[in-house]
């Protein structure tokens, strides 16, 4: 049967999971887990020492939440979109192009002249 922990060593695992850069600092051996228990045992939990350690999590948060925030005002923005006006714009798009293709097909046929059979390198004749 094990032995339960010391409650502040309960509390010590529980702020080491709130803070997972401790981890990489223990594992790339900067650090010991006796060092880090110590200075949190002495410091406490909101002292200024920790602060490398909250930022990261901070600055993810608040990059989770500027993409949150992002897609939301994007679909407040497509349910406040009409379907037919969309459509209307669609419509009036589509014949802008076709109007652009037909005058830059006619610039192209009066810029060049049909060429002879004999002067087209792919010539095909019935025999």
């Amino acid at each position: 049967m094990a032995k339960p922990l010391h409650p502040s060593v309960e509390q010590f695992k529980q702020f080491v999971k709130k803070h997972p850069k401790l981890v990489q600092e223990v594992r790339s051996g900067k650090k010991t887990w006796k060092q880090v228990y110590e200075d949190w045992y002495l410091f406490g939990e909101d002292d200024e020492i920790w602060d490398p350690y909250r930022e990261a999590s901070r600055k993810e948060k608040e990059e989770e939440k500027g993409t949150n925030t992002w897609l939301d005002k994007l679909a407040a923005m497509l349910g406040q979109l009409d379907a037919e006006e969309v459509q209307k714009h669609l419509a009036n798009v589509q014949q802008a192009i076709t109007a652009i293709q037909s005058i830059l097909s006619e610039f192209q046929g009066a810029g060049s002249q049909r060429p002879n059979k004999e002067e087209h390198p792919f010539s095909f004749r019935k025999d």
